[in-house]
């Protein structure tokens, strides 16, 4: 599969964001980890989680779980899978979702993701959306004191703005390398933090880049001109939408959500699609 880059670690340029399999909707565990394992199949080595991924608020962590689970059941294959988990959301088990930046409860989020996962350090962890009633700095300290700690090998922020993203990478000390923002055919208001990331060289991870979970099977309806690349090009409108995410520029690396495997296998075989440049811009219009 195509490789692009977050930190020092070469990646799948497609990876495989864990939520549909543990919020609210979600599969029986066994099809979960059937999905997880046909991505491993696929050759993505990139998996995305938090720890409010779940539903009850005894559960905190499902996913992390499930996804430490069916990486140890996978065995030796799955010793070059990086997994990206994110701290500083809650769950308290009425369907809300809440924000804690506070630096203590991340980096005792941080330690507690670890031993889900089942890591003597996690590979890349990212606050997981700023807090209003916390300084910016000091959500982002605790990530960069969980990296001189040893806690986390690479440290990233989600749901950030051009702004952010630089003060972050103040605070990180240049250590920053990775954004996860909302991104697709349908929402496109992340384009200036995709190009500021393009000039840093910073990885950008595009979350819910089909539309998301309720508006992905919608797509082809919504957005006419990546139906018709994809009659052109005889594929799935998803695999169009994420090729074309890839095309804007090296650092973007697509976390399509999945709980089937065919949706997974789907969205890996996106990085064998090639878009002309024309198809490209008709797509960006």
């Amino acid at each position: 599969m195509l490789q692009r880059t977050i930190g020092d670690r070469s990646v799948s340029a497609i990876g495989l964001g864990g939520m549909p399999m543990s919020i609210e909707g979600r599969p029986e565990v066994d099809r979960s980890i059937a999905t997880i394992h046909a991505a491993l199949d696929a050759g993505v080595t990139l998996i995305d989680t938090a720890d409010a991924y779940h539903v009850g608020a005894d559960e905190v962590g499902h996913n992390e779980e499930l996804i430490g689970r069916a990486l140890r059941e996978y065995g030796s294959g799955a010793a070059d899978v990086l997994v990206a988990t994110k701290g500083g959301h809650f769950r308290p088990g009425d369907g809300t979702w809440m924000r804690n930046g506070d630096p203590d409860y991340l980096k005792r989020a941080a330690k507690e993701s670890a031993r889900r996962l089942g890591l003597d350090a996690i590979g890349l962890y990212q606050l997981h959306r700023p807090d209003p009633q916390v300084p910016y700095a000091d959500s982002v300290g605790a990530i960069r004191d969980l990296l001189d700690e040893g806690v986390i090998l690479m440290g990233g922020i989600s749901n950030a703005d051009v702004a952010q993203i630089d003060e972050a990478r103040d605070v990180l000390g240049g250590r920053l390398v990775s954004v996860q923002n909302q991104f697709s055919p349908a929402f496109r208001s992340s384009q200036g933090e995709l190009e500021h990331c393009a000039e840093l060289g910073i990885a950008f991870l595009p979350w819910s880049p089909l539309g998301g979970i309720k508006s992905a099977k919608d797509l082809a309806d919504r957005h006419g001109a990546f139906q018709e690349v994809a009659d052109e090009l005889d594929t799935s409108v998803h695999q169009v939408a994420l090729a074309w995410e890839l095309a804007l520029a090296p650092i973007v690396i697509p976390i399509p959500g999945a709980s089937r495997p065919e949706s997974i296998r789907d969205s890996a075989a996106a990085t064998d699609l090639t878009l002309t440049i024309e198809q490209v811009a008709r797509l960006s219009a």
